[in-house]
Order: C-alpha cells, then sequence, then structure tokens
C-alpha cells in the first residue's frame, strides 16, 4: 500500500515536472518570435541553454524509463511518466539543433531520437531480458547519474561566467526539482535493493539543481554578475563565451 501510495504521488509531482519542461520550451519559442520580430538583438533564442545539460538530463529521463519495465516488476509509476519526459526533453534538443545548427547539436539529437526510437520498440515487443539486460540498467541509471550533475554543473558554469541566465527557466528547474524530491520517496518505498538508483541520481540531480536556482539570484543581485554582463560582447553556448543583451523570463 506505502508502494503504490508513494507512486502515485510520484506521478501527480512528476506532472509538474513535466509542466516545467514544457516552460521551458514555451521560452524558447517566445525567444523565437521575439526574434523574428527582430526584437532579440544579438541572441539566439536558445542562448545560455546548455547542451550538456539538456542531453544528461534526456538521458536520466531515458535511463529510468528503460529501467522502469526493465526490472522484473514493471514499474509504470516509472515508465510512462519518464517517456513523456523523454519526448519532451528531446524537443528541446530538437529546438537547439535547429537554432544553433552546430554539428555537436545535431549528432546529440540524432543519437538522442535513434535511442528513444530503439526503446519504444522494445517496450512494444517486451523481449524476455537476460539478467544481464537488467544489469546493463542499472549501469545506465549508474552513468545518468554522473552525466546529470555534470550536466547541471555545466549550466552553472555557463551562468557564472557570463553574470546572467538567457534562455534558462526557473519555473523548469523549480518544479522538475519537487519531482526529484517525489521519486527519492518513491525509491525508499520501494527498498534499497530496487530503488537504489532513484536515491543515487535524483539525489544527484537535487543537490545540483538547487545550485541552479541559486544563482538566478546571484544573476540578479550580484555587483559581480552585473559586471560580467557588462563585459561580454558576444552571446555564450555550450562552451564558448559570446556576448548579448539580457532577455526577459530567464
Amino acid at each position: 500500500m506505502e508502494y503504490h501510495l508513494t507512486g502515485i504521488v510520484s506521478v501527480v509531482v512528476f506532472l509538474l515536472c513535466l509542466v516545467g519542461i514544457f516552460s521551458q520550451l514555451k521560452l524558447i519559442w517566445y525567444r523565437k518570435s521575439l526574434g523574428a520580430e527582430g526584437k532579440l538583438v544579438g541572441e539566439r533564442a536558445t542562448d545560455l541553454l546548455s547542451l550538456n545539460q539538456f542531453a544528461s538530463s534526456f538521458l536520466a529521463f531515458y535511463a529510468f524509463f528503460v529501467y522502469g519495465f526493465m526490472i522484473e516488476r514493471f514499474n509504470h509509476y516509472l515508465v510512462w511518466p519518464r517517456l513523456l519526459a523523454t519526448l519532451l526533453t528531446l524537443a528541446i534538443l530538437y529546438e537547439i539543433m535547429s537554432d544553433r545548427r552546430e554539428l555537436s547539436a545535431v549528432v546529440v539529437f540524432v543519437a538522442c531520437l535513434a535511442a528513444t526510437v530503439l526503446a519504444v520498440i522494445a517496450l512494444a515487443t517486451r523481449p524476455k531480458l537476460p539478467l544481464g539486460g537488467r544489469f546493463f540498467s542499472q549501469a545506465l541509471v549508474t552513468f545518468s547519474a554522473l552525466m546529470v550533475s555534470q550536466g547541471y554543473t555545466h549550466q552553472i558554469v555557463l551562468i557564472r561566467r557570463t553574470g546572467k541566465t538567457g534562455g534558462v527557466s526557473l519555473r523548469m528547474h523549480q518544479l522538475t526539482l519537487l519531482k526529484d524530491v517525489s521519486t527519492l520517496m518513491l525509491g525508499v518505498a520501494m527498498g534499497f535493493k530496487t530503488g537504489w538508483p532513484l536515491l543515487l541520481t535524483n539525489g544527484a540531480c537535487a543537490l545540483t539543481k538547487l545550485g541552479i536556482i541559486w544563482h538566478f539570484r546571484w544573476a540578479r543581485l550580484s555587483a559581480v554578475a552585473q559586471q560580467r554582463r557588462g563585459s561580454m560582447e558576444v552571446p555564450v553556448y555550450a562552451g564558448a563565451a559570446v556576448s548579448s543583451a539580457e532577455m526577459p523570463g530567464g
């Protein structure tokens, strides 16, 4: 009973996470409309969005989607919400690719799209999985925890480097933080033997996401941030420094 109650709570909170991810998409679309009207001078719609961070977020959602149908007891509380989150994050990766037209963004989107198609086929056919398949899903989750930690850390680095948040959605990070907390509770209810991947990955997500949320305040109030905004001459993308004027909604 505790397992199902915690699972239902986790799904309800995860719906807020989906709203948060969609809010990031809406912010990108809003900035694209500003660009089309000539009001986004010197910037692109996806400025300051870390390709690294969204690729690692995709991997985390994807890993739990796969893990949910690979474990012995099919976990509906993991599979269906994570499938939706995987698709929404894939849409953000598509927007980054189409906005920047960089090889790295194309490679990441194509790889994530191919992985999604393969996983959906596996879900539909539900082949009998050997023990090694479950070990693989656990390894994938563990790897995703490492990737998520460095991905969110990279987003923090971009904000600190430029002194602004650009196209990053605060609401998305606030709502997905709630998701991390509720998923930690689900991991506890599942028991450590099965739930440890949830505890590992969502614990790492929660800690680094708190860092990003705090940096929205830092970018707004810090004199250092103001100085760095004033010194930039070209926009900043997933790795290299470039400038831009700060946009609303960051």
